[in-house]
């Protein structure tokens, strides 16, 4: 069943085109993966430009409409192996493989809903994933940094709080997580 996405009257989304679909398909990694409907990138690269302009419009609907098209959500899920024991279970990670066309349609909203939290100036600057131009190292010399310069000012004296939160997903109350 097709539900709505939640309304967010604050956020205004543009419009995607063809060229920007294309912009997008070009950008994905040419895999022989895929989901359900065996459609790979590489067949998406092949056809983007005879397949842009339909679901340039197929996508701006989605999006007018706040229906994400029920077949997108289909996912093919598979267990990769973490490390140690391969007979225990829980040492194996589900993967969810996504249809190509889902990947299109995801990198359309992340690209929008990046540009509005920069521009809203949402983000926290202490927030290095998933931002452009934004490394781990930048995360490192910033926490390395906070520990130097309380050391000069706490006459060496500096302490920290680490969490572990190794399997944290797995404990999360999914119903509590789904109405946030």
């Amino acid at each position: 069943m097709n539900q709505p996405f939640r309304d967010f009257p604050n956020i205004k989304f543009r419009n995607t085109s063809p060229k920007e679909i294309e912009n997008i398909i070009r950008s994905l990694k040419a895999k022989g993966s895929h989901g359900y409907d065996e459609i790979t990138t590489k067949i998406l690269k092949i056809s983007a430009p005879f397949i842009s302009t339909s679901l340039s419009y197929i996508f701006n609907k989605s999006m007018i409409s706040g229906i994400l098209p029920t077949r997108l959500k289909y996912a093919t899920i598979k267990p990769i192996f973490k490390n140690r024991d391969k007979k225990n279970v829980a040492n194996y990670r589900p993967i969810s493989i996504l249809p190509s066309f889902s990947k299109i349609l995801e990198k359309i909203m992340y690209i929008r809903l990046m540009n509005h939290l920069e521009t809203k100036n949402i983000l926290a600057t202490e927030q290095f994933g998933f931002r452009t131009s934004s490394f781990t190292t930048q995360a490192s010399f910033n926490f390395i940094n906070n520990i130097l310069n309380g050391f000069k000012k706490n006459n060496n004296n500096v302490r920290g709080i680490f969490l572990d939160s190794q399997k944290a997903f797995d404990c999360v109350n999914h119903d509590i997580l789904l109405i946030k």
